[in-house]
């Protein structure tokens, strides 16, 4: 959604590119390089340059600018179990998402307590640039693309 990719304070204003950083762990802590223009790539191609930014991560191989000018950040805390959290904006950035372990949960479904997988998101966002509205419609989003891959490949 164009609406959360913005910057603010240093840079105010919406983006019409996307560069997402992407939090990794690495043998020396966490560190958040950035995965560029992210919007020209297919879907196979992010899989690529983010497998690829990890195992530079991960080498210890990464340069400051590697780091520098993300504008929306992913941090997926349920690769280490986390079941919630809110994640903490990297400014200059407007937002960011956090994702967490998939667990298998009782919910209702048909009148029904049954057993299914369930996984937390959280968007923290800055209400300067982006309303509930619009961070609302992105979570729905992300949950849909979550629950039917199939909205990501065929660009539903």
């Amino acid at each position: 959604s164009s609406g959360i990719n913005a910057e603010w304070p240093l840079r105010p204003g919406y983006r019409d590119y996307v560069d997402i950083s992407v939090a990794v762990a690495t043998p020396k802590g966490l560190v958040v390089p950035v995965l560029r223009n992210v919007e020209t790539m297919s879907y196979a191609g992010i899989e690529l340059a983010l497998n690829s930014l990890g195992k530079k991560a991960r080498d210890g191989a990464l340069a400051i600018e590697d780091m520098d000018g993300g504008t929306f950040t992913v941090s997926n805390g349920g690769v280490f179990g986390s079941l919630y959290g809110t994640p903490i904006i990297n400014l200059p950035q407007s937002a960011i998402l956090g994702m967490h372990a998939i667990q298998d949960r009782p919910v209702a479904r048909g009148g029904q307590v049954v057993i299914r997988p369930m996984m937390y998101i959280a968007l923290t966002y800055d209400h300067r640039l982006i309303d509930g509205r619009e961070a609302v419609t992105f979570l729905r989003r992300i949950k849909a693309a979550v629950e039917d891959p199939a909205i990501l490949l065929l660009d539903i």
